[in-house]
């Protein structure tokens, strides 16, 4: 997993609609990437509708939200007008940001092993540098947690 301190290299993926996004784009501001399973499901949904519900804070603060995970573009486009989204949800189907970032790990669950994305949040400051790194996040209390980092 990616630690504090580097400077995360440029990536490129869609978003709900398509539209691709590099992180080179968002430069000049903090950035926080946070990395969940899946859409719709129960702690990722409460993860977005707790971003969704702090959203004002951050903007206030000038500070960008992205949502990645492995889903598609169409799937995020369902979950954003199902809970009334308004940050950006990038689709990394091929894994390789997952894989770079380090939360694409061997799980488990009923004692079957798999590989999924582990719920990981990081911050970046304006220049791309991680300055804060949340290995296991909780969907509950995620983006509380950042804007009290921040």
């Amino acid at each position: 997993m990616l630690e504090v301190g580097v400077k995360v290299k440029n990536f490129q993926l869609p978003d709900a609609k398509g539209n691709i996004h590099q992180l080179n784009d968002f430069l000049g501001k903090r950035i926080v990437i946070y990395f969940y399973p899946k859409d719709n499901t129960s702690g990722c949904t409460t993860q977005a509708c707790a971003f969704r519900d702090q959203y004002d804070a951050f903007k206030e603060k000038d500070i960008v939200v992205i949502g990645i995970s492995k889903d598609s573009p169409k799937s995020h486009q369902k979950f954003i007008n199902d809970y009334d989204l308004p940050f950006l949800l990038l689709s990394d189907e091929n894994i390789e940001v997952c894989q770079y970032f380090g939360v694409y790990v061997e799980k488990s669950m009923y004692g079957k092993k798999y590989m999924g994305v582990n719920r990981s949040t990081f911050i970046l400051d304006e220049q791309g540098i991680i300055t804060h790194v949340f290995k296991k996040a909780s969907p509950k209390e995620n983006a509380s947690d950042i804007l009290r980092v921040l």
